[in-house]
């Protein structure tokens, strides 16, 4: 064992290392009082004669508290990276006001209710001027100060930050102070935690105090200093639960104990039990009482620890402020230790990150060609995407989204729209079966020759038939261009976001094309109901074909309604069954002349109906062709420099207030995670690593 063993003396560092273990003994200079540092935490040596609370082991531990309060003020936290912290928690009137006095040597706000109402951040560093130096920085401000006027400083500051009432705010309050004497530490005071609001304070005030210690002491990274009051039953303390459930292991838990000298009885049992499993273990303290100096509160607290009967048997290293001062060092040491590669890890990933997202962005414009050539990529990608999706029925660009596969949708809303002309009553000819026939007949008889069927009845028949449709291609126009307008305007939204000129420009120009479009559609479908309306004329084979073929059907249908045995429907084919009852008072020559108009007009309807389909067909393939090879660029340009919304090749593609927000961001976090990279960089070659 003894040849696996070596002793090295540095100044007045030893440090002594097995393969198991590793001890460093660190001797302050200015007394005989020595601090060892083993797998566990430090153990003070001759306490009693122990004065100051800073030791030589400092100047070791300042390199990483110095970067990680640099990354602090420079709000690394904000991107996301948590940093090694001391969070102080406890219940109110714990004493942690007077744990943080008694470690900064200085007097903090006192009163009743809450006195802590942001969390202050408190970065005590030692250095061997006798004058003390004391500043406050919130709110981009600093504000010097001195010990007779901290405390009121302080409130003022608290004041500004969270309103003159009793209510609480996130915004950190930083206190520095440098002053001989006092360890290297950063802490963050949280408001104690209250049960009940008094008068003044929100309705909600617990719950907030509680949401915003659980947001503190949630991360790894963060040590939990409990304060906790002698007085009470430690697993009832609310400060306790809330660690527990942050820290399920403890490890990251140190307890301190206040007011040990109101409540001595058992105090030894509760700290060596640990049944709140603290894994940083304890420390028992006695704060200044009225008007003692830190001096004297720390000269008759080493008295008390040492003659009480009862406290003097709680071990050395579980008691007073300076063990409480060493071994928040070194945790936070080891901590900050622990915690830095990982810590230039994420700075790195997020710097990255961010120089990736950036140049992701749009280049910013700072010129009339480089805002030209920028238009023209926009529209041409506008309409090469538009050309995939309108006219080609490409839909790589949207694979999820079926309402941007549109050929398949137009497809699918010209074949509802052919199901619903189909289905109306005027396109069954069965419905009121030759009874208007006879009726227009009747009004349309003339002094003609006989058998002749008069050509007016025919038309006359036709324009109220069309009349009942015309409705249906004006609904179909609105619908399938309400449907582009909506496709078109998400491609040029989508590719115009960037540039807040160009992007209201366009889905100005947009609504006022699919307008014109959709306008001159309905004027179009009006025109061809109109042609419809009063002229008849087909070239179509199949009108012939279809009437013989009904023809044929005729005399068994007059055979059928002249023989009044047989039932009172009778069924035709290629016109379906119809109710003959009524027709059985009419002459054979009226209702042969009926059915021939009849039959006459099914067989036209048919063409008439594939025409109003086949030609809107037609229409929309044309005119969404022009939509997107002529028309939107025209009517784009005109958008934008035009007398009426015109806003110049100089405006038209400045950035979207948001993209330039979000480009702001990014460059500030760049420079921010640029820094914080730097200040890394410097400490990690010579991080020590610490125990803990």
């Amino acid at each position: 064992m003894e040849g696996n063993r070596k002793q090295t003396k540095l100044g007045s560092k030893t440090t002594t290392s097995s393969s198991s273990s590793t001890t460093t003994t660190f001797k302050d200079e200015s007394s005989s009082a020595a601090l060892v540092v083993g797998a566990e935490h430090a153990v003070p040596l001759n306490v009693v004669e122990y004065a100051p609370i800073v030791s030589s082991y400092n100047d070791k531990i300042r390199p990483l508290l110095d970067a990680v309060d640099k990354l602090r003020n420079l709000m690394v936290m904000e991107e996301g990276i948590q940093l090694p912290t001391i969070v102080v928690v406890g219940d109110q009137s714990s004493g942690k006001s007077s744990v943080l006095e008694s470690l900064a040597g200085i007097s903090l706000p006192r009163g009743h209710g809450i006195c802590t109402r942001v969390p202050l951040v408190m970065r005590l560093q030692h250095h061997s001027s006798r004058e003390p130096e004391l500043s406050l920085q919130y709110n981009g401000r600093v504000e010097h100060t001195d010990e007779d006027n901290i405390s009121e400083d302080i409130v003022n500051a608290t004041n500004l930050i969270a309103g003159e009432g009793k209510g609480i705010s996130d915004t950190p309050l930083t206190l520095l102070v440098k002053k001989k004497g006092v360890p290297d530490l950063t802490m963050v005071d949280l408001p104690g935690i209250t049960r009940v609001p008094i008068n003044g304070q929100p309705e909600d005030i617990c719950d907030q105090i509680k949401n915003m210690i659980k947001e503190y002491i949630k991360p790894e990274e963060c040590i939990i200093l409990n304060v906790l009051s002698a007085t009470v039953d430690f697993p009832t303390c609310e400060s306790i639960q809330m660690s527990q459930t942050a820290d399920k292991t403890g490890e990251r838990t140190l307890a301190v104990v206040t007011k040990v000298d109101k409540a001595p009885e058992g105090l030894l049992e509760k700290v060596t039990a640990d049944d709140v499993n603290i894994g940083l273990g304890y420390v028992c303290v006695r704060n200044r009482i009225g008007d003692e100096t830190y001096e004297e509160a720390r000269e008759n607290a080493d008295k008390l620890f040492r003659t009480h009967p009862l406290l003097s048997k709680i071990d050395k290293s579980m008691v007073g402020i300076h063990v409480l001062a060493d071994k928040l060092v070194q945790i936070q040491a080891a901590s900050i230790a622990r915690n830095l590669p990982d810590i230039v890890k994420k700075i790195n990933d997020k710097l990255n990150s961010c120089i990736s997202e950036l140049k992701k962005m749009p280049k910013s414009l700072s010129s009339d060609a480089e805002a030209i050539t920028a238009f023209m990529q926009i529209i041409g990608v506008s309409k090469e995407s538009l050309r995939k999706i309108l006219v080609r029925g490409e839909f790589d660009e949207y694979p999820g989204d079926k309402r941007m596969h549109c050929t398949a949708r137009l497809v699918e809303m010209l074949n509802q729209y052919s199901d619903e002309l189909l289905k109306c009553n005027e396109s069954d000819p069965s419905v009121n079966f030759l009874t208007e026939e006879i009726r227009i007949l009747e009004e349309a008889k003339g002094i003609t020759l006989p058998n002749f069927l008069p050509r007016n009845a025919f038309l006359s028949i036709l324009q109220g038939k069309v009349r009942g449709i015309s409705d249906i291609p004006i609904r179909f126009v609105e619908q399938v261009w309400s449907y582009i307008e909506d496709v078109v305007l998400a491609v040029l939204m989508h590719n115009t976001q960037d540039y807040y000129h160009l992007h209201l420009a366009t889905r100005r120009a947009g609504h006022n094309l699919i307008a014109k479009m959709k306008e001159k559609s309905i004027n179009w479908i009006l025109e061809i109901v109109e042609m419809e309306k009063h002229t008849d004329y087909t070239c179509n084979p199949e009108y012939a074909a279809e009437c013989s073929r009904l023809m044929t059907k005729q005399n068994a249908f007059l055979d059928g309604l002249n023989d009044e045995k047989r039932p009172s429907k009778i069924v035709i084919e290629g016109i379906g069954e119809v109710e003959v009852e009524g027709l059985r008072k009419y002459k054979s020559v009226d209702l042969s002349q009926a059915y021939d108009l009849k039959i006459r007009m099914t067989a036209y309807w048919k063409v008439v109906l594939r025409r109003l389909v086949d030609s809107m067909a037609l229409h929309l393939q044309l005119n969404v062709a022009n939509l997107v090879n002529k028309d939107m660029e025209m009517e784009i340009v005109g958008e934008l420099v035009g007398p009426n919304h015109g806003c110049g090749i100089e405006k038209m593609l400045e950035e979207s207030p948001s993209t330039a927000v979000k480009r702001e961001k990014l460059n500030k976090s760049i420079k921010k995670l640029k820094d914080s990279k730097e200040v890394v960089g410097k400490i990690m070659d010579g991080v020590i690593t610490y125990a803990g």
